[in-house]
């Protein structure tokens, strides 16, 4: 399945020709006219694969920076000048993004180019016979597209609905509730003609319950997105993913597996995700570069690391047996007081993070190589004592909301190991020991998994929602800690509680800004120096780029 990409491209390429401008006076040379093709539900399929390609172009990129780094859950740091990148990533953190920050940009840019290869490839059908074949394949390009909308509307508010390809009038800006109206009418329509089949042939496309999972997702947060709540129907569109039968918690022997380069139609949590592809240029998950401690790259088996000859190298080291470290970048961490929420010593969840002192798979320590000025830059011997080598166990530290001192800002950790090794980093899409040849990974990426149905239902229950099923709140996230933890079954369960199991559960899938808006946190104090809490910045200003393109957008409030 890890393939899924790479048969689409010919027959996606013919079907695009098909629909483009050309001379009425040229001769045909080809049987696949559009009169003809596509007819099958394999060649629909070749054709949709464009907007499959789209969604995973930026999902892990763009899409989940906008998602995370704007979160207690993610900071990227400088080190001295390095990651400086313009100051998007401390602007994300810090909350002071401008319609010009290169990552809201790339966001925008992302989103709206996904459902303008929707609208493409849906002309392409146009001429094709009717059949339930078309109709099927039109009803999974309108979910996708629905998608693509429901991720502007949750990023952007107020956005323009442009659904007509080659339209030559600009489309103005609509409503929030207009285009959550849209959305909901969009998947509403397309839910029965779409597959109900959940195993390895319909893996990473769309069926019912991906359908299911964005009305639960837009219904949880309605009260956001609308001003008007409605809890019963997102408790309605859980149980029919509930009651189908097709999905399961994942036990605590396989969580972290879940998440590893060889995942795929197995995991019995997913309910739709992107699967990513190493050998696919390029291939766009890329989490290890971020989140990986540049010095873990042998341990983790990082995109050309060997240790050579090396039982237990020493990291650094420039010679001996063939020993390389080919470093990963390593400048994102979690914050404190998002880690805080990894309470219980006895939760699989916890190995999801790299802390404390590191080991080699074989218990004896990391150690590094470097000089005692290449440690601490801050190093106060003399010049020659500097030079001096050092060796050191790894450790990583703690981030601290206190600014190192002698660094040039709050955002900056310096320019030495002690930089380099400070804060805790996130491990759950675990670097790809499988692809020696570059940085792109084989973990494929869950948009939406069964534990999140069950805590979207858990939490609508508390939030005024009737219980169904026979569940209650307690019940549901008990179901996903019994799975999780060997700690005693929960007793109660407040709105609190919920918030902080899905820190734990959903920890670096894209889904803590949605939280932290809808929980009324986002406005909070963490990391290094989030301090602004302007309540307008829940939503993302129209890049410069979307302005100048259509005219006819309004600005967001405050921007």
């Amino acid at each position: 399945m890890k393939k899924i990409y790479l048969a689409i491209v010919s027959a996606l390429s013919i079907a695009i020709s098909l629909s483009s401008c050309h001379k009425t006076d040229l001769k045909v040379n080809t049987e696949l006219t559009p009169d003809v093709f596509p007819q099958t539900p394999a060649q629909f399929q070749s054709v949709t694969g464009a907007v499959y390609i789209a969604l995973r172009s930026d999902y892990a990129g763009s899409y989940f920076f906008s998602q995370s780094h704007t979160t207690d859950e993610t900071v990227l740091a400088t080190y001295g000048s390095d990651w400086l990148d313009g100051n998007r990533y401390r602007e994300l953190h810090q909350h002071t993004w401008t319609k010009d920050n290169s990552g809201i940009s790339g966001l925008w840019y992302y989103l709206t180019n996904m459902i303008g290869v929707t609208n493409q490839t849906i002309s392409v059908f146009d001429t094709a016979p009717a059949g339930s074949a078309k109709t099927a394949s039109v009803a999974e390009l309108k979910t996708l597209r629905a998608f693509a909308y429901y991720m502007m509307m949750d990023s952007f508010g107020n956005v323009p609905l442009d659904t007509l390809y080659g339209a030559k009038e600009l489309q103005p800006t609509a409503p929030r509730a207009k285009v959550f109206s849209f959305v909901e009418s969009e998947l509403k329509n397309a839910i029965p003609y779409l597959k109900s089949t959940v195993n390895a042939t319909t893996y990473g496309l769309v069926t019912k319950y991906f359908a299911y999972s964005i009305l639960a997702k837009m219904y949880l947060n309605a009260a956001v997105y609308t001003g008007t709540p409605r809890y019963d129907d997102c408790i309605a569109a859980c149980d029919q993913i509930i009651s189908s039968g097709n999905y399961s918690i994942e036990p605590m022997s396989t969580y972290l597996q879940m998440f590893y380069p060889t995942n795929g139609p197995g995991q019995k949590e997913f309910v739709f995700a992107i699967p990513y592809d190493a050998s696919v240029s390029p291939g766009n998950l890329i989490f290890a570069r971020y989140n990986l401690n540049r010095n873990l790259g042998i341990r983790y088996a990082y995109s050309g690391s060997t240790a050579g000859g090396f039982t237990n190298p020493v990291m650094n080291q420039s010679s001996g047996n063939g020993l390389i470290n080919n470093r990963p970048s390593g400048p994102s961490m979690t914050t404190a007081e998002f880690y805080s929420n990894f309470n219980d010593p006895n939760d699989v969840r916890n190995k999801q993070w790299l802390t404390g002192q590191q080991y080699w798979q074989d218990g004896s320590p990391i150690l590094v190589a470097t000089t005692k000025g290449g440690y601490d830059q801050f190093f106060k011997g003399s010049a020659d004592e500097a030079k001096q080598a050092y060796v050191y166990p790894l450790v990583l530290t703690p981030l601290t909301f206190t600014p190192r001192a002698g660094t040039t800002s709050n955002y900056d950790l310096g320019f030495d190991e002690i930089a380099w090794n400070t804060g805790y980093r996130n491990n759950k899409f675990l670097a790809d020991y499988t692809n020696p040849l570059n940085r792109n990974q084989n973990n494929d990426f869950p948009v939406f998994r069964y534990s999140d149905i069950l805590l979207m239902k858990a939490e609508a229950i508390l939030r005024g929602g009737a219980a169904t099923l026979g569940s209650t709140a307690l019940s549901l996230v008990n179901q996903i800690r019994a799975n999780r933890t060997t700690s005693a079954a929960l007793t109660s369960i407040n709105l609190d509680g919920i918030y902080a199991e899905r820190a734990r559960e959903l920890a670096y899938e894209g889904w803590r800004r949605n939280d932290m808006i809808r929980f009324g946190k986002f406005e909070g104090t963490w990391g290094l120096g989030k301090t602004n809490a302007d309540t307008y910045r829940r939503i993302f200003p129209i890049p410069t780029s979307g302005l100048t393109t259509n005219t006819k957008l309004v600005q967001n409030p405050g921007y």
